[in-house]
């Protein structure tokens, strides 16, 4: 019986690096992939948390994630999120690779974020200033994944990181209470805000925020839970993955547009930025995710690709499943 591939959180991480993972989900874009016509998530309620099931058919691959969602895990010492992933064959449906669908997660979600920022990120010359809400794996690898988009391009300014309990971070840490004015100094000057927490109500006061500056906004895929206020949603450009799932799921677009202050049809598509729409200068950009099973689906194929390429069958992959 064959036994299959399985890249655990190492050989995810090592066999695609941040730079790579951008271009993949911008190659995928620039393609002509229709984020519109991807299948969407379903939830399964489960005694102690949820199962989360996102599958996508695109392509020469398809394939399946399967996560499971605890939140009473992290006071046990254990993930709040946790699962695999299955690509198999488009054609013949054969299972070709299982991955780590927690590490798969890591990767894409900063790789769609920064997808359609790229060029404003990197593109002016002064240290870019930066906020970031949480210290959790996703507001970490946001932050890794501009650390390698920005290398050579364009210096780091201040960093922020804001957290409702400082004592939590490790030692060496910088970082503020929310409703400091540390806080409100920084976002005042920040070119860029990174918003990766579970926040369900907004985290700061937006009227404090620069003209030009770029908010990323990771936390939530539920239409009730917002990390940002109206008032940022109606001053910005807004560009989400797919109009129609942000309308269904991105609760800082849904909620805006309830409120009257944001109108769905202004809405930007990532692939129509990615494919040479313009930004605004002189006006805020929100990049809000939901995040899609496509962008599972890209990264597991380049992870699977990079990783055979570069020989992981001897040093970054076992058998797990039969």
């Amino acid at each position: 019986m064959r036994t299959l591939p399985y890249f655990d959180a190492t050989a995810v991480h090592s066999a695609l690096d941040a730079t790579a993972a951008v271009e993949a989900i911008r190659g995928a874009l620039r393609a002509g992939f229709a984020p519109s016509s991807d299948i969407p998530r379903s939830s399964v309620p489960l005694r102690q948390g949820e199962f989360l099931l996102m599958p996508s058919d695109a392509g020469r691959s398809t394939g399946i994630k399967v996560l499971t969602v605890a939140p009473g895990n992290p006071s046990r010492g254990l993930p709040r999120i946790q699962g695999l992933y299955l690509l198999a064959d488009a054609e013949t449906l054969t299972p070709s690779a299982l991955l780590d669908g927690a590490a798969l997660t890591i990767v894409r979600t900063p790789a769609v974020s920064f997808a359609p920022i790229i060029d404003p990120i990197r593109h002016r010359q002064d240290p870019l200033d930066v906020v970031v809400f949480g210290a959790g794996p996703q507001a970490v690898a946001h932050f890794e994944t501009l650390r390698a988009l920005l290398a050579g391009a364009r210096e780091l300014g201040e960093v922020t990181t804001v957290v409702r309990d400082p004592d939590r971070l490790p030692a060496g840490t910088r970082a503020s209470a929310a409703a400091s004015g540390e806080v409100r100094a920084a976002l005042s000057g920040a070119g860029l805000v990174i918003c990766a927490t579970t926040a369900r109500t907004p985290l700061f006061d937006s009227s404090t925020l620069r003209d030009d500056a770029i908010v990323i906004a990771v936390g939530s895929h539920e239409p009730d839970a917002r990390e940002l206020d109206s008032a940022l949603m109606a001053r910005a450009q807004v560009v989400v993955e797919d109009p129609a799932t942000a309308l269904r799921e991105a609760g800082d677009v849904v909620l805006a547009v309830a409120e009257g202050a944001l109108d769905a049809a202004s809405l930007h598509a990532m692939g129509d930025v990615v494919g040479g729409v313009p930004l605004p200068a002189k006006r805020p950009i929100v990049v809000k995710t939901t995040g899609m099973s496509w962008e599972d689906l890209v990264i597991a194929e380049a992870v699977v690709g990079h990783g055979e390429a570069a020989g992981e069958d001897e040093s970054g992959r076992s058998g797990a499943a039969s």
